[in-house]
């Protein structure tokens, strides 16, 4: 569900953008190997694996890839882990997911 509100989101957005999504750990890296993305939506839960595995893959790998993470962990220390490891917003889904609009087109158009 979460994918398809960002997916409306972001195809509402005044810019061309091409988007993507990845239901697992394995699925994103295989992605992010086809095409290198300059933004990335992460979600910590992915399921099989933390998506904060994926940010340090992300980190090591692709480290001009901005990140942002979202969950709905939102404590101070997910929040903390994830902007160590070089997330550049952690947002709770629950409470600050209207900020992405704002957040994306910002890091688009800046």
């Amino acid at each position: 569900m979460i994918i398809s509100r960002l997916r409306s989101l972001l195809q509402s957005l005044d810019v061309s953008l091409e988007i993507h999504s990845a239901g697992s750990y394995e699925s994103a890296v295989a992605l992010l190997a086809e095409r290198t993305p300059h933004l990335v939506l992460l979600d910590i839960n992915l399921g099989n694996r933390s998506g904060i595995e994926l940010l340090q893959f992300i980190r090591e790998r692709y480290p001009s890839v901005v990140v942002i993470m979202l969950s709905n962990q939102s404590g101070p220390r997910h929040r903390a882990i994830c902007l160590e490891q070089g997330a550049a917003h952690f947002l709770d889904k629950s409470t600050e997911f209207g900020q992405v609009r704002a957040i994306v087109t910002s890091l688009l158009k800046g």
